[in-house]
C-alpha cells in the first residue's frame, strides 16, 4: 500500500466477530432452526460453521444470513481440527453441558495475543455441579444435572460470562453471576436467548441472574453491529486528517472511544446508529489504558497505538486485559514509530510522518493497526500474513480503496 492518502467517505459496518459466533453456538440450545441476520462476511463464520458440523448441526451461509438446524442430540465432542484456529471455538462448551450434560472440547488456538486460561470457565461449571478437567489438550466436563448456583468471577471475562450463562439457561434453579462482562455483545448473546425462551435478567450489569428453564426454542436474530470495526475506521480518519462516516454502529457502545478522538481534536458527530468522525490536522497526543467495558477495548490498543505514533506529543497506553498485545509495537517501530515498552505500558511519541517498511502480522487487530500505519507513512509498505484480518474485517481492502487508499492484496 502507498501511504498519504486522505480517507473520505461512508463505510456500512456490518454484525460483530464478537457476537455471531457465541450465537452461533447458542442456537445448538434449542432443537430446530435458528436463523441468524447481520452476519460478518469473515473468515471466523464458516469456521464455526465446520465446529457445529463436527456437533451435528446443519450450517448454511447465504449473503449475510446463517442458518443453523440444531438436532435433537447433539454430540458432544469438538475435536482439535475442529476449533484450532480460533479461540472462540471454546464458546460451545456451555451449550454443550446444557444439551448433554457433558462436553470434550478441545482447546482453541487463535490469535497470538497472550494468555488466556480456561480456569474461570470451569471454575463456574463446576459451581453448578459439574465435572470438570484439561485431559489431552481437551476441557471435559460432565454432570447428572446442572443446579443453579452463584458464581463469582475474579475478572469479567466474556467468554466465561458466555460459557456459564449459556449452561446456566437450562440448569434447575436460579444462577447469578457476579462481576459479569457488560460488553455489548454480551447483551446481545442475553436478548437472543431471551428470544429462545430463556429467563434472564440484569443485561449490561455485572450481576446476571439466571433462572433455568426446561427446554429452549429456535428464533430468527439480528447480530449488533461490529463497534470494533466500527471504530477502526473512525480512528483512520483521525490518523489520516480524514472525514469518515460509519453506519451500523450505536454510538454508545463507543462513547469512551468517541471521547478520545475528540481529545485528539477531531470533529466527532454522532446520529442514530452511527457516527461521523472528521479531523483537519494532525492528532494531539493522548493517553489510553484498555479495560473491559465500558472501558477502552483492548481489541482497539493496536489503532490506539497507530493514531499515537502520529500524534503530536507523547502518548502513554497502557494494556490492562492482554499482556502480549504489544508484540505489535514491534512491528511499529519497523515503521518507524518511536515507541518504547516496559511491561504493561507503552510510551509513544509521535513523529510527523512514518516511513515504510515490510511488517507481519500476528493477530486480527494488529494486521488492521499495522495497514492504518502504512496509510500514513511515506512510500509502500507491505504488510505480510493478512489473513489474520479477513477473520476479523470483512473487505478490508476494498472498504479502504473506497474511501480513498492506495492498498492492493498480493497473492503469494
Amino acid at each position: 500500500m502507498s501511504g498519504g492518502a486522505r480517507l473520505a467517505g461512508d463505510v456500512v459496518v456490518g454484525g460483530a466477530k464478537n457476537s455471531v459466533l457465541k450465537l452461533m453456538a447458542a442456537a445448538l440450545l434449542a432443537e430446530g432452526t435458528t436463523t441468524l441476520t447481520n452476519s460478518p462476511d469473515i473468515a471466523d463464520v464458516p469456521l464455526m460453521a465446520d465446529v457445529l458440523r463436527g456437533l451435528g448441526a446443519a450450517v448454511s451461509i447465504d449473503g449475510d444470513t446463517v442458518v443453523i438446524d440444531s438436532p435433537a442430540e447433539p454430540k458432544y465432542h469438538a475435536d482439535f481440527d475442529a476449533v484450532k484456529q480460533f479461540r472462540a471455538s471454546v464458546c460451545v462448551l456451555g451449550p454443550l453441558m446444557a444439551r448433554c450434560r457433558r462436553a470434550v472440547v478441545a482447546l482453541p488456538g487463535g490469535d497470538a495475543i497472550g494468555s488466556r486460561p480456561l480456569d474461570m470457565h470451569q471454575a463456574g461449571l463446576r459451581a453448578l455441579g459439574a465435572h470438570s478437567s484439561i485431559e489431552h489438550g481437551c476441557v471435559v466436563a460432565s454432570a447428572d444435572t446442572l443446579v443453579g448456583a452463584g458464581v463469582a468471577l475474579e475478572f469479567p471475562s466474556v467468554g466465561a460470562t458466555e460459557n456459564i450463562l449459556m449452561a446456566a439457561v437450562l440448569a434447575e434453579g436460579i444462577t447469578t453471576i457476579d462481576n459479569a462482562a457488560r460488553e455489548p455483545e454480551i447483551i446481545d448473546l442475553c436478548e437472543m436467548l431471551v428470544q429462545m425462551g430463556a429467563k434472564i435478567e440484569g443485561a449490561g450489569a455485572s450481576t446476571l441472574t439466571v433462572e433455568g428453564v426446561g427446554r429452549l426454542h429456535p428464533t430468527t436474530h439480528r447480530v449488533v453491529g461490529d463497534r470494533i470495526v466500527g471504530a477502526t475506521w473512525g480512528i483512520a480518519a483521525a490518523m489520516t486528517r480524514g472525514d469518515v462516516t460509519v453506519h451500523g454502529v450505536a454510538p454508545a457502545h463507543l462513547q469512551l472511544v468517541l471521547n478520545k478522538l475528540r481529545d485528539t481534536g477531531a470533529v466527532v458527530e454522532t446520529f442514530d446508529e452511527g457516527f461521523r468522525v472528521r479531523a483537519d490536522a494532525r492528532p494531539k497526543a493522548v493517553n489510553v489504558s484498555t479495560l473491559p467495558f465500558p472501558g477502552f477495548p483492548t481489541d482497539l490498543q493496536p489503532m490506539a497505538i497507530g493514531l499515537a505514533a502520529v500524534a503530536d506529543g507523547m502518548s502513554l497506553i497502557t494494556e490492562n486485559v492482554f499482556e502480549a498485545r504489544f508484540r505489535f509495537v514491534e512491528e511499529m517501530v519497523r515503521l518507524g514509530a518511536d515507541a518504547r515498552t516496559d511491561g504493561h505500558h507503552a510510551v509513544i511519541r509521535g513523529v510527523e510522518q512514518l516511513s515504510s517498511a515490510p511488517v507481519w502480522c500476528s493477530d486480527i487487530r494488529a494486521g488492521a493497526g499495522l495497514v492504518l500505519g502504512g496509510l500514513v507513512a511515506d512510500g509502500v509498505t507491505d504488510v505480510h500474513d493478512v489473513e489474520h484480518i479477513d477473520r476479523g474485517y470483512p473487505r478490508f481492502e476494498e472498504i479502504l480503496r473506497s474511501l480513498g487508499g492506495e492498498i492492493e492484496r498480493v497473492s503469494g
